[in-house]
């Protein structure tokens, strides 16, 4: 059965939601949810830099938290986008990955750039003071880079689809947790709350269609075509 095959996707998408389902609260996906943090956070950061600030430090803590410090003048669209930047870039770089991972054929490629995206990031946690948050951001980083090196590609396949599907399906989780279920505890949903003046609940149900809707269009999207082959593309 050939790579590009539907099905063969299906069935290596299908394995690892259930390994991702039954392994949720171990130290096998631990890593990751951590990873998911540290995309919320950037996240926020690159919002702020769009706007004219700049990223002071990010901090990541082993209760899978953190936060983003950084300057930026403030204004009404400034501190909308830069609060709702943590869910939207988490929901926007995980259905990346998982894009990239089930279209593309040059996923080592992916992992270097996630390696040396995650090593610069790191320089920012280290700016915390955090032994923790910079330990796992660069030692992930070095391992994206140790992987591109030395593994093949069967690994990068399915350890970046594992990525990708921890990535959206955690996102969807930290936004019931904060905008719904944990309000007013000064998350983002509640800067967003004070900022529109309407109640961090309708932020978080909203904020919960959209990532749902994101989902589905990444898996729709992700089996409306075959996996792309740049061998195809060059001739």
């Amino acid at each position: 059965m050939k790579l590009t095959d539907k099905k063969y996707q299906i069935i290596h998408l299908a394995v690892l939601i259930i390994v991702v389902v039954l392994f949720w609260n171990t130290l096998l996906v631990y890593p990751i949810k951590l990873f998911v943090v540290m995309l919320h956070e950037m996240s926020h950061g690159l919002m702020a830099i769009a706007f004219g600030g700049k990223i002071i430090e990010i901090y990541i803590d082993s209760r899978i938290g953190g936060y983003c410090r950084f300057q930026m003048a403030p204004s009404f669209w400034g501190s909308f986008m830069t609060s709702s930047a943590g869910y939207l870039g988490s929901l926007f770089w995980g259905s990346l990955i998982l894009i990239l991972a089930v279209k593309s054929e040059r996923d080592k490629y992916i992992s270097l750039s996630i390696g040396i995206i995650l090593l610069v990031l790191s320089y920012f946690v280290l700016q915390s003071g955090a032994f923790f948050g910079t330990a796992m951001t660069a030692g992930l980083g070095i391992f994206m880079l140790v992987a591109y090196r030395f593994f093949g590609p069967l690994f990068h396949d399915l350890w970046l689809k594992f990525i990708g599907i921890i990535s959206c399906a955690y996102v969807i989780l930290d936004i019931k947790n904060d905008l719904i279920d944990n309000t007013n505890i000064g998350s983002d949903a509640d800067a967003i709350s004070e900022l529109i003046g309407v109640p961090s609940v309708f932020v978080g149900i909203t904020w919960m269609v959209i990532a749902l809707l994101n989902l589905f269009f990444v898996l729709r999207y992700i089996y409306k075509k075959q996996k792309i082959t740049f061998s195809n593309l060059d001739s």
